[in-house]
């Protein structure tokens, strides 16, 4: 699997025209054909553009500072020896035309506190992009939900019936009074990503989380940690920490990297409420809410718990993971794309954020089976994820 570092190498020997014939009409062919293919290309050409535009700004300011020298050398020769004087001027100042008084003044007011200025400059300029930096952060954490659309975030209205009654039996023990139980706040669906332990689910439903729980079919729990979120696409990596946990086996499905077809007939798997709960129906629009192309939109009617479930075709292929519904349209919901996800991945490994290695299933066991095998198969995979939060 090409990192992004290998993307980048292969994007650049093509922009230079170092790819031979043969490879350069591949690499062309694959952009027109494969859409998530071309955006990383645009991606990597907005980046190298942005670099270029910046160094040519770097060689304008040197020249203009070797100008500027050239003027102060030309005005007092006197400062420094004739060895270390910068170049002279190639051009002369017409010596009829008068200087006023205010310009005059302002001359010397730059000679003698030209060093002060340039402090409080770029102090400046630090402090606006300090606070920009800062507004860039505050938004990402503070994004709206666009009108229209409802984020699958499902509320426990206070506390569940049966909780609620043992949480409020309080019982002295020598004096003492027993904690409470903590009680999960919301809850959504996960499921997993590696056979090592390393679990996929939306963003919002973890967001701003305490403590995090998965729960399997067979009930068997596990602690996990949020490991790296992608906020602008919906997703976040959990990772079990449990050291009971022994690693899932092979997966039985493949995450598909490229497109899904219109109309392809898709199904998920999630957690609306205590019992796993089937959904099926087919992919209605490769974009998503306000034609976002990050996200799918599918004819599968979705309840808050269903977050974080996945989405597969017909074969059993991942091809994206539920994230929202449009309010107005019970039956209209969108995926977030299953390419984002391996992309996500892909610069994780990358960038050696992972405490342990990724191992995506590359082949799936799904194919061919009737569905109610497939999902006999999947249920073992797809997990509760129940998030705590302090009072």
């Amino acid at each position: 699997m090409m990192t992004e570092a290998d993307y980048y190498a292969l994007f650049e020997a093509y922009a230079d025209g170092e790819l031979a014939g043969p490879a350069r009409a591949n690499l062309e062919a694959r952009m027109a054909a494969d859409p998530d293919f071309a955006l990383r290309y645009a991606d990597f050409t907005e980046l190298t553009g942005t670099l270029r535009a910046y160094r040519q700004r770097q060689q304008t300011r040197e020249q203009l500072r070797g100008i500027h020298g050239a003027m102060l050398a030309a005005e007092s020769p006197e400062v420094a020896p004739a060895a270390e004087q910068p170049a002279k001027l190639t051009h002369t100042v017409n010596p009829m035309l008068r200087i006023s008084r205010t310009e005059r003044k302002l001359r010397e007011f730059w000679s003698g506190h030209r060093a002060t200025v340039g402090v409080a400059a770029s102090v400046a300029v630090m402090a606006v992009f300090a606070t920009l930096l800062g507004l860039d952060i505050w938004r990402t954490n503070h994004l709206p939900i666009p009108a229209g659309y409802q984020a699958l975030r499902r509320e426990i209205n206070n506390l569940k019936q049966n909780q609620k009654v043992l949480n409020n039996t309080i019982q002295r023990i020598d004096g003492s009074v027993t904690p409470l139980v903590p009680v999960s706040k919301f809850s959504g669906t996960g499921f997993a990503l590696t056979s090592e332990g390393y679990i996929v689910t939306s963003y919002h439903v973890i967001q701003g989380a305490d403590s995090v729980l998965v729960e399997g079919r067979d009930k068997q729990r596990f602690h996990a940690e949020p490991v790296y979120s992608d906020t602008k696409h919906d997703l976040a990596i959990l990772r079990i920490t449990d050291r009971k946990f022994t690693g899932f086996g092979r997966l039985p499905y493949a995450i598909k990297a490229g497109q899904a077809d219109l109309g392809e007939r898709v199904f998920t798997l999630g957690y609306p409420r205590e019992d796993v709960v089937y959904g099926e129906g087919s992919l209605s629009a490769r974009s998503g809410f306000e034609g976002d192309t990050a996200f799918y939109q599918v004819s599968i009617p979705v309840n808050p718990g269903n977050s974080g479930g996945p989405l597969l075709d017909e074969r059993g292929n991942l091809i994206g993971v539920v994230s929202g519904r449009q309010n107005d349209a019970q039956s209209a919901a969108f995926a977030t794309k299953s390419s984002y996800l391996v992309r996500l991945v892909d610069s994780l490994a990358a960038n050696a954020k992972a405490t342990a290695p990724y191992h995506l299933p590359r082949y799936g066991q799904l194919a061919g089976t009737g569905r109610p095998q497939q999902l006999k198969k999947l249920q073992d995979y797809v997990f509760v994820v129940k998030v705590y939060e302090k009072d």
